[in-house]
């Protein structure tokens, strides 16, 4: 089972995934993801995720897709060394933008913001 929590800093939301990104349990990520009004950036924390299936990877590109169409970033974060393989053996580590979580640039603005400020999912 998938649990999301959405936490905010200014325009981005962070999106805490715990459990499995898997075929049966991904329209809660598709439903929270798309939620997201006003932001500039979705970043979506792998910290506490164990498995993801191949049509959750479909499910990840779609949301890219939506996202990046209405001009909002879309970013993985914390992304465990399996899952990391996982990408890089699709190539979708070419796909994604892909954060250790140290930090991110909130909206458009010259300051960076440490992803501790939103006290991390892990």
């Amino acid at each position: 089972m998938l649990e999301v929590k959405t936490k905010k800093l200014d325009t981005v939301a962070v999106l805490c995934l715990q459990g499995q990104v898997v075929n049966g349990d991904t329209e809660i990520l598709r439903d929270a993801v798309l939620s997201q009004s006003g932001t500039s950036a979705v970043i979506l924390d792998f910290a506490r995720v164990r498995v993801v299936d191949a049509h959750g990877l479909g499910v990840l590109l779609d949301l890219r897709e939506r996202t990046h169409a209405k001009g909002i970033r879309f970013k993985l974060m914390n992304v465990p060394p399996m899952i990391m393989r996982v990408l890089e053996l699709t190539r979708l580590d070419s796909v994604f933008q892909i954060t250790s979580g140290v930090q991110f640039s909130p909206a458009k603005r010259s300051r960076r913001a440490p992803v501790a400020a939103l006290k991390s999912c892990a």
